[in-house]
């Protein structure tokens, strides 16, 4: 038996993305990554169904490896013991107050003890100092951008999830600043126009030059954000991932210039692992 092969999960709001995750080479399996759509509105077992179908796949498809599970997801949620409390955010409302470990292990048939939990932006954090941006760096924020702002703290060993989403900032939270939303927010109320996404504005700006300073705007508030941040807890790196980060020349020359205003000196690196971050960091759990 594959002893040191286990499977990794990264939940989404829409969608699963699974794999297995070598923990001696620290790295995905070739051919092994999965990625399938979820109804998140759709009803509990629909949603632990379209999981468990994604997870035997892989046990069929790797029968040597170990039946252990590492799983990524977003909260509120009790990790330890596998509650979900996701509630009023218009994803996984008929999950809540279940118990997610044990229902999946007796799906699954293994034993609750088969699968660790850890939250998604712990994961993407444990990830890249797994076999990422930051192997063999301590005292490291790491956030993800996106549909809002993810944040968790590593220090000692020890991962911790973080609160930097809602940290006062101006005159809301800094994930009302820092995310896909203020994007889109900040585009309609500069044209009057819509647009779906970071890409689809990013694609403007040959036509439309003005967005560009949207994003010198987004890179600043970043910036400002993650200096506060970075002071506050004395940090050493800060790892960067996300969607947005797709659109890194755009934005974080602006985010550069403030932070190297800090009293200490900070290495900020772009994560490397991309999507298969979270999930390699939930298959950390098991070394």
């Amino acid at each position: 038996m594959a002893s040191h092969k286990v499977i990794g999960i990264d939940i989404g709001g829409s969608h699963i993305t699974a794999g297995v995750v070598d923990l001696k080479s620290r790295k995905l399996v070739n051919n092994s990554l999965i990625r399938t759509h979820v109804n998140s509105k759709g009803s509990a077992e629909e949603i632990l169904d379209a999981w468990v179908k994604v997870i035997e796949q892989l046990f069929s498809a790797f029968p040597l490896i170990q039946k252990k599970i590492g799983i990524a997801m977003p909260g509120p949620f009790d990790y330890e013991e596998g509650t979900c409390l996701i509630k009023g955010v218009d994803k996984f409302e008929s999950l809540f107050n279940l118990n997610i470990k044990k229902l999946l292990a007796e799906k699954l048939q293994i034993a609750d003890s088969d699968i660790l939990m850890m939250n998604d932006a712990s994961c993407f954090l444990k990830g890249e100092i797994f076999g990422g941006a930051a192997v063999n760096c301590d005292n490291v924020i790491g956030i993800t951008l996106g549909t809002g702002l993810g944040s968790a703290r590593f220090h000692s060993g020890q991962t911790f999830e973080g609160d930097l989403y809602f940290s006062p900032f101006k005159d809301g939270t800094a994930e009302d600043y820092i995310s896909n939303r203020w994007f889109l927010k900040r585009y309609n109320e500069t044209t009057g126009r819509t647009v779906k996404n970071v890409k689809e504005l990013s694609e403007k700006i040959a036509a439309e030059p003005h967005v560009k300073k949207l994003f010198v705007e987004f890179g600043q508030n970043l910036g400002k954000v993650l200096f506060k941040y970075a002071k506050e807890h004395g940090c050493k790196t800060i790892v960067i991932g996300g969607n947005i980060t797709n659109a890194w020349d755009l934005f974080f020359s602006e985010t550069k210039t403030i932070l190297e205003k800090l009293p200490k000196i900070v290495t900020v690196k772009r994560a490397l692992l991309g999507e298969e971050g979270a999930l390699i960091g939930a298959a950390s759990l098991w070394k």
